[in-house]
């Protein structure tokens, strides 16, 4: 039977948790070929790591590879994926490629993860918790802290089978990790109990391997799968998770093509659960029953899931989705709220780049438009600005991907053009939250926003100058446009095609820009329409404004059929508004402003009175609200007009807010050092107070990946310093070993210090280390002036794209930290909303 798993049939007493033996380890590390490489860097110093590689490439003649007889080429596949298992490169698991992502990190029983049971064969009463401690975390969705929980369980237990079926179950998106996890479990489900088995095998079976798919294979399977769950709940009906593993399969197969029959009985499934655990996480599924069916249905589960598994910031967001739909925005606000505290308490604590938490982006961008709703827009632009800011990654958060960038920027021109807080507009286009990009679309809705808020605020000139600029983009876009359909035809008629398909291939070709035209084109359809109103010019500005699509300030039209006497029209328009928008305050506001400019007055009074019930947290400042001022006042309201609102009896019981964690996210205090250089020399974290380092961790002068690494990073150190960052690396070798590192660079030294931490205890500090295998993990910190981590980057291979950090080192570097002082304050701020 294989041990903890590495594919190469070593024991668990082999491999314990897991540290090559000392007489292992010193025979790797002599023959490892990457110290080779070394050994002749130092004879070769002018050379390049590249250059050494093609030297040693080339200097090997084919036929001197045969000193032995020569190996079938499918034996020699099978050799080399032998001695991979068996020496794996620096910074990879012993244990096969699965293993390399996810979790490197011990888990801790964190509490709070749900109270659920999953009766598992292990060695011990701690094994049992992490057990039941994934499986609270799968309920949430939460797979980053279930693989860990899992993982940490086979580290105390390596032949606990039913931890495997848990990492495979941590990873059901990623089929090849899944399936390679389920593999581990199968080897040791003969130590397991009978229920355990089939819960490995029915899993086993969904991942199997199959070469050519029909087109059923998908709704198959997944079938299956949920057949094998009902199954177990049949033979054990005591087992409350195959229920609620049923329940969830019941939900997620609808996507699928496979239909729930009735979801009433699905809910009583469910129900049957509950009534044996009250607080089980199965709530979390419960909504996502009723979420588009009868959201009201799932208001008692909307009630308890945060409180059933608090630690878990998915089971605080998943109510928001009912609150949501029945348009009870405040409840959203409260459930999303706390579930970025979470979030952002979990990122601080664990130390977690924010974006590498699943559904983090989404749960707030979500938040913000529920902030929006209900009038909150200074909380709503911290927020986005807060997403902008976050360190982004090309992996988890970029400008292209779905991530916090992306998620920020949108959520950020939403709140300040439904506010009409152009003067905000402005000034955040010359920073970080808004400034221009090398992405075409975002470009183009930045200058939409910034041309729009240039005309709102009387800059005529500005707002034209950004007309002009609009229109040269268009130009130059339908040039390439027809340059691209000429080049279609001709194409096509050189391939001697019919006249009908030389037409089409033409047509394609046009088409293929209109998804960057159109949006050009809107946009400057709506800055003519500014400028025709700018000089007073009415009805041509409605004529231009009107075949708009979604303009940045609904009320443009509207406010313009008033002016040109068609009030009636006007007024409909911003009541159908309202009606489309329920419980949301801006179009409410604008509504009652033009009821008031169109002198309905008592109509304007009622209206009034709808956006006091929900008026408790709008921000009266902004124009949207602040212009209802003397209207408030002839009504005879309070300057302060909003009225408190009550919590529904029907919300449940909830913690304070600022118990769960902070409203924003703030970088972590880098944990200091102090080591020693090749000249036995130390030199310490504390050092650099006061300006910025990049801490750069490497695996010593043997790991080629390392080299290669730090040869990238060499020649830039001038870049960096000109943006007033230093560079420091910390190696895992000795002193002795360390010179090389030193000397192999060339005979000027290398331009940044190098230092050892031979006892890996700054490694493991920095999470730079694998605590199941005890390995070290290749790292790439930012550590700002006041001594916080603004960006890492923690793998099992090194980060080698220097540019990108340069640039995000900029960009990160250029804002404002907040201070534990500014987080009160703002704690404070949103208390008393």
């Amino acid at each position: 039977m294989k041990g903890w798993p590495n594919g190469s049939g070593r024991s668990a007493q082999d491999v314990p948790s897991f540290p090559p033996a000392p007489l292992l380890a010193m025979l790797k590390r002599l023959l490892d070929p990457c110290r080779l490489v070394s050994t002749l860097a130092t004879l070769l110093r002018p050379l390049t790591v590249a250059a050494l590689l093609v030297f040693i490439a080339g200097s090997v003649p084919a036929e001197e590879t045969k000193g032995e007889e020569a190996k079938p080429e499918e034996a020699q596949a099978d050799d080399t994926k032998a001695e991979d298992a068996e020496d794996p490169v620096a910074g990879h698991s012993y244990h096969g490629e699965v293993f390399n992502e996810g979790a490197r990190q011990a888990a801790y029983l964190m509490g709070g993860t749900g109270n659920v049971h999953f009766e598992a064969t292990c060695e011990s009463d701690e094994v049992q918790k992490l057990i039941d401690q994934g499986i609270g975390q799968l309920h949430g969705f939460w797979y980053l802290e279930s693989e860990r929980s899992f993982r940490q369980a086979a580290a105390i237990d390596p032949d606990c089978a039913i931890a495997y079926w848990g990492m495979a179950m941590s990873n059901r998106s990623n089929e090849d990790r899944a399936r390679g996890f389920i593999e581990e479990a199968v080897e040791r489900k003969d130590k397991a109990s009978a229920r355990e088995r089939r819960y490995i095998e029915s899993l086993a079976e969904y991942f199997k391997k199959v070469e050519k798919k029909d087109k059923d294979y998908e709704k198959k399977r997944r079938q299956k799968l949920m057949d094998a769950y009902e199954s177990l709940c049949f033979d054990y009906s005591e087992d409350l998770e195959a229920k609620a593993f049923l329940a969830l399969s019941i939900y997620e197969n609808k996507s699928k093509g496979i239909e729930i029959s009735s979801y009433l009985a699905a809910d009583a499934l469910m129900n049957d659960i509950l009534d044996e655990n009250p607080l089980h996480p199965v709530h979390h599924f419960r909504i996502h029953l009723w979420d588009y069916k009868k959201p009201e249905r799932a208001l008692n589960s909307a009630a308890k899931c945060g409180e059933a598994a608090p630690a878990i910031a998915h089971m605080w967001h998943m109510p928001g989705h009912i609150y949501s739909r029945l348009k009870r925005y405040h409840d959203a606000v409260w459930q999303q709220e706390a579930s970025a505290r979470v979030d952002h308490a979990h990122m601080m604590r664990d130390r977690v780049l924010p974006d590498q938490i699943h559904n983090f982006a989404h749960n707030n961008e979500w938040l913000i438009r529920n902030l929006i709703h209900i009038g909150r827009a200074h909380d709503a632009v911290d927020l986005a600005k807060n997403m902008i800011s976050l360190p982004r990654h090309p992996k988890y958060n970029t400008i292209e991907k779905r991530g916090s960038t992306n998620y920020g920027r949108m959520r950020l021109m939403d709140t300040l053009t439904t506010f009409e807080m152009w003067d905000d507009l402005l000034k955040l286009a010359e920073t970080p939250s808004l400034e221009p990009t090398d992405k075409d679309d975002e470009q183009v809705k930045r200058l939409r926003a910034v041309g729009v808020a240039k005309f709102e605020t009387g800059d005529v000139m500005g707002g034209c100058e950004v007309l002009t600029e609009l229109k040269k983009r268009l130009t130059d876009i339908q040039a390439e446009q027809a340059e691209a359909k000429e080049k279609a035809i001709a194409k096509a008629k050189e391939e001697k095609k019919s006249e009908d398909d030389i037409k089409k291939a033409g047509e394609k070709a046009e088409r293929d820009f209109n998804n960057r035209i159109r949006p050009l084109e809107n946009a400057i359809r709506e800055q003519e329409g500014l400028l025709h109103r700018a000089h007073g010019a009415d009805a041509d500005a409605l004529a231009a404004l009107s075949k708009v699509n979604d303009p940045l300030n609904p009320a443009w039209v509207p406010n313009l059929q008033h002016a040109t006497g068609e009030t009636d029209k006007a007024l409909e328009t911003l009541k159908k508004r309202v009606s489309a928008n329920e419980n949301e305050t801006a179009p409410l506001a604008r509504y009652i402003e033009l009821l008031w400019k169109a002198d309905k007055k008592e109509v304007a009074k009622t209206q009034f009175e709808a956006l006091r019930k929900i008026s408790s947290s709008v921000a009266l400042d902004v124009p949207v609200f602040a212009r209802l001022a003397p209207i408030a006042q002839e009504l005879g309201y309070d300057s302060d007009w909003r009225i408190e609102r009550s919590i529904p009896d029907d919300f449940g019981s909830r913690p304070e807010l600022a118990s769960l964690g902070p409203f924003r996210w703030a970088p972590s205090q880098a944990p200091g050092w102090s080591l020693k250089d090749h000249e036995n020399k130390t030199i310490s974290l504390s050092d650099y107070t006061g300006k910025p380092v990049l801490v750069i961790f490497y695996l010593g002068h043997g790991c080629l990946h390392c080299a290669e690494q730090l040869q990238a990073f060499a020649p830039k150190t001038e870049e960096f310093r000109k943006l007033g960052i230093e560079l420091v690396a910390i190696s895992t070798d000795n002193h002795e070993d360390l010179k090389i590192s030193h000397d192999n660079y060339g005979d000027e030294g290398f331009p940044f210090p190098l230092v050892s931490n031979h006892d890996l205890d700054v490694f493991q500090a920095y999470r730079c280390f694998d605590d199941f295998e005890k390995l070290t993990l290749h790292g790439t910190f930012l550590i700002d002036a006041q001594g916080l981590v603004r960006w890492q980057d923690i793998s099992y291979e090194p980060f080698q794209n220097v540019e990108f950090v340069l640039k995000e080192s900029q960009r990160l570097l250029a804002q404002p930290v907040e201070t534990d002082a500014d987080r009160q304050v703002a704690e404070t701020e949103t208390a008393e909303e």
